[in-house]
Formats: C-alpha cells, structure tokens, sequence
C-alpha cells in the first residue's frame, strides 16, 4: 500500500506539473529555430543531379512532388479538404517538333541546325510577308499584322534579343533576327532546345503564338537581299505525343481552429528545366535557388508551424509544378482549389531566396508588389525581412505564380533573394552557389510574422490601385 500510495502521490504530482507546464507553453510567445542543418538536406536532395533537374512534368517532377508529399506528412499535415492525398495532378499537352524546321524567302533556302536555329515555336508551321526593320528603327517601325520581321543592322549597345521584344506586341507572327550573344545565352537559358507552349489537357489550343528564329550569319546576309513583301515560311513537322504527361501539385493543409477564419497559401514552384545544352560539361540544370529554395521555404515553414500551437486560421502549403512550362501547376489550382479562393486571406509565393540582393538591405528579401497592398509593410512590423522590390521596371509582380491568384482577387505577392543572380537558369545553379545561412535567417525571419497572420483577425487589403487586372 505504501508502495501503492507513493506511486499515486507521484502520478498526481507529475499530472499537476503538465498542467501547469501546459498552461505556462499556451501563455508564452511561440518560438522556432530553423536549423540549418535542416535546410540543406532538402536542398541536398532537391538540387541533386539524381534529380535531373526536376524538369517539368517528367517523372523528375513527380518524384520532387513525392518527397514534398513525404515531408509533409512527417511534419502532420494533412490531406487539403476534398482530396484523398497530397498530390494534385493534372494533365499536360506536350507538342513535339521533329528538329528537321525548313525556312524558305523567296530562292533563299535554310535548314534547322544549319541555317538557323528554331528559339521558339507554336508548334505549327508559319507564313506570312518579309518586312525588313533596322534595329535602329525597331521602337517606331511598322509593318502589317502577321508579317515576318527581319531584324538587321543591331545597332552598338543592343541585343536582337532586346528588339524582338519590343516587336512581340506589335503583331509580327515571326521574328528572324542575327544569331549573337544575347540568343546564345536566351537559347541556353530554356535548356538548349525550342520552347514551345505546353498547355493543360482542357485549356484552349493557343499553338499560333510568337515563332522567332535566330539565323546565323551567312544566312543573314542571303535574307537582306530578299525584297520586302516576299512570301516567307516556316516548316515544321510535329511528332505524336508519346504518352500522356502530368504535372503534379503537392498541397499539405493545417487546419485552424476557426473556420471562418480564412486560410492563408504558402507556395513555392518545385520544377526546373530538367536536361539541356551543356554549359562547361554540364547539362543538369540542377535549380537549387530556382525553385528549390522555395520549396525549402514553404517547407521549413510547415515545420515551423505544424510543430507549434494550433493557429486560428487554417494554412495551405502548395508546391507547384510546371512553373516553367507557362506556370500550369499554379494555373489548375487556381481552377481547382481545394478550399474557396474567396476564403483565400492572403498568398505569399517563395521564389529563389538562395542569395541576397546587392540592392537589398543586409539579409532583406525582396517582396513583389510592395507598394501594391498592405501585406508586406504589416509583415515586416512583425519582423519579417523583407522590402520593396527594387526592380520595377523587371515587372517580377506578374512575372511568378502569385500573379494569377492576384488576378483573381486575392493579395498575393511573392518573396524573392536575388531578382536575376548570375546562376539563373543555368546549369551552376548548384548547392554550391547558394548562400544557406541568408536562406537559413530568411526563413527564419518569417516563422512568427506568418504565426501571427495566422493567429490575428488582420485582413490584408489592396492599397487604391494597386489591385491588378487584366485589362
């Protein structure tokens, strides 16, 4: 008995002290540490060339879904309302051309490879008449609706790539313009191979967008001498699609206490550009700040917050697939969200935090849309690193997946390191140039802002003007 009484004692005692110690965790600020250590494992495996870049819809992408998935569940998310798992798939329209494109201007005649090189397509053969344009006169040229625009004469200072953009919106069908530096860097950033439109399975066929070919410099000389209004087109010859293509969406869900509350989206791209040309040797565009830091971002975050107490509001983890592709992983959530985009409080994306800004403050990131709503300056009260974007002429607001949500309504922008760091798109976007302790204090920097967005009855709102549209 006294054995007995003793142990009784014991077990009262220790009851009343998890009382206590309970209550005292439930009355004290909630605090996390990422740790480093943490933050490079996933990079560890997200940029690792076993991964082959995690090009869009491949098995590459599916395999990075996966792992997300896996984390997630650790972590005890679970399954967002209305799905049986934590992977949204889609399918993909994946066109095929054959690398044989035909150009023919009047007796000039080039072959792909040779002649030319196909930068990016529709899918499907063009034609229209030749219009001459000095790069000197690209800004105040015009030409007739559909026609084909030859770039001659770049003028010093300027790229053929910077001139065919300007005449993308003034309705040229094709745009031929000299093989130099700038389409040799472009056409290595895409992966060394023709861009062309992937779309999903039930968006509309848009395969007549911009065709543009970069001829090399003997060619170049041949067109020059092709009279204006001469009948030019583009062969091309599409192979089957092979086999029916996914993309995959990972979606983790912490549910809050309040269901009326709202839910806040924490997003990231988890795609790269798979295998391309080779740059020094290498061909594995590996993306470890682009977007494997993202992913890192959004996942250390559901650490954070799934390991602490619950939140009043419910949090939606969402990495994205096919971001390169056109940004379709993010298109058919937005089309198929598993909670009400009405109920949508707020949406930060995380997109390459890996290195800082030179024209950031010390450890600041970057926030899209700054000056558009009140979210960031409300977030950074709070003690997140964050501030204005400091490339508004670069447009990197609509330039990610937090655009398309913004469209809708929703305040979302995205947090960013480095606007355009030298590895973007490039196959040394490796571990090796990240900077994991800027990443590391990043992340940690937005634990308890995200905690208190979630916990707090604050509703972000677009300052007047800055909501976007479409028109």
């Amino acid at each position: 008995m006294l054995y007995r009484s003793g142990f009784l004692k014991y077990v009262v005692s220790a009851a009343a002290i998890c009382l206590i110690t309970g209550m005292i965790a439930a009355q004290a600020p909630a605090s996390w540490t990422v740790r480093p250590e943490w933050v490079r494992a996933h990079e560890e495996f997200l940029a690792s060339d076993v991964l082959a870049g995690r090009g869009s819809a491949t098995r590459d992408e599916e395999l990075t879904a996966s792992y997300v998935a896996s984390e997630f569940i650790g972590y005890g998310l679970r399954p967002a309302p209305g799905m049986n798992g934590y992977i949204q798939s889609a399918e993909i329209i994946s066109p095929e051309l054959d690398g044989h494109a035909a150009l023919s201007a009047g007796n000039v005649r080039a072959e792909e490879g040779t002649g030319f090189t196909l930068m990016q397509s529709g899918g499907v053969s063009m034609n229209g008449p030749l219009s001459k344009i000095r790069g000197a006169d690209v800004g105040s040229a015009k030409f007739p609706r559909g026609s084909v625009v030859l770039i001659t004469d770049v003028p010093a200072g300027k790229t053929a790539v910077q001139l065919s953009s300007s005449l993308w919106r003034g309705g040229a069908a094709m745009i031929l313009e000299p093989w130099d530096d700038s389409t040799q860097q472009l056409y290595t950033m895409v992966g060394g191979k023709t861009r062309l439109p992937l779309r999903l399975k039930d968006s509309p066929d848009n395969r007549s967008g911009i065709t543009v070919v970069a001829v090399n410099a003997a060619q170049l000389v041949q067109l020059n001498e092709v009279a204006d209004g001469t009948a030019v087109s583009l062969t091309v010859k599409a192979l089957p699609q092979a086999s029916p293509r996914k993309t995959f969406n990972t979606i983790g869900y912490l549910p809050g206490t309040d269901a009326n509350a709202g839910t806040i989206l924490l997003t990231a791209n988890l795609d790269h550009l798979g295998v391309g040309r080779p740059v020094n040797g290498d061909s594995i565009y590996n993306g470890a700040n682009d977007d494997a830091a993202g992913t890192t971002a959004v996942l250390e975050l559901a650490h954070a917050l799934a390991s602490g107490p619950k939140l009043k509001r419910s949090v939606l983890f969402v990495c994205y697939g096919s971001e390169e592709a056109g940004e379709l992983g993010s298109t058919y959530f937005g089309e198929h969200p598993p909670v009400p985009l009405k109920d949508l409080v707020a949406n930060l994306e995380f997109e390459m935090i890996g290195n800082q800004d030179p024209k950031m403050p010390k450890g600041t990131l970057l926030l899209t849309g700054y000056d558009r709503s009140n979210l960031g300056p409300t977030l950074k009260e709070h003690g997140a690193l964050i501030g204005p974007d400091p490339y508004p002429e670069q447009h990197f607001f609509e330039r990610s997946d937090n655009y398309a949500l913004a469209l809708k309504g929703v305040v979302a922008h995205t947090a960013a390191g480095w606007g355009t760091p030298p590895t973007y798109h490039q196959p040394n976007d490796d571990l090796a140039h990240l900077d994991l302790p800027f990443m590391t204090a990043a992340i940690q920097s937005l634990v308890e802002p995200v905690r208190w967005l979630a916990s707090s009855d604050f509703v972000p709102k677009w300052n007047p003007g800055g909501k976007p549209s479409r028109n």
